[in-house]
């Protein structure tokens, strides 16, 4: 084996050696930025399940509260004080189940999916160029 063959062989390993470590890294921080994501996703939809949470209570303080004085004031003209009263905590209640809803995020993380095509393309050429 000739010293030019030799140096080519340890040159074509080198390479071969960045590559996989190169791809190594790169599953490294793949793995990052998926939990990076996840987490951010949870944090995300902690906040929206905690306002249907609340609305649900507000929900059920209103019909707790409103129906007793309903009865109780029937007759006497506070039944519009308690109407008011039962539509304050109703609009309470949807307002917070409105924005909870349209916080509540049930989707895969876009980023991490994105970045791993693009490094499975990358990784794809790198094999490609290095077959010539």
């Amino acid at each position: 084996m000739t010293v030019q063959a030799k140096k080519y062989d340890e040159s074509s390993a080198q390479l071969a050696a960045d590559v996989v470590e190169s791809a190594q890294q790169l599953v490294r921080l793949e793995i990052a930025l998926a939990k990076q994501e996840v987490k951010e996703l949870a944090v995300r939809n902690g906040i929206a399940i905690g306002a249907l949470a609340v609305a649900g209570v507000f929900a059920l303080l209103a019909l707790l509260v409103a129906l007793p004085v309903l009865l109780i004031v029937w007759i006497d003209n506070h039944t519009l004080v308690a109407i008011i009263w039962l539509a304050l905590y109703v609009l309470i209640a949807a307002g917070l189940a409105l924005f909870g809803r349209f916080r509540l995020q049930l989707t895969p993380p876009q980023r991490t999916i994105r970045s791993l095509k693009e490094t499975r393309e990358w990784a794809l050429r790198q094999i490609s160029s290095n077959g010539k």
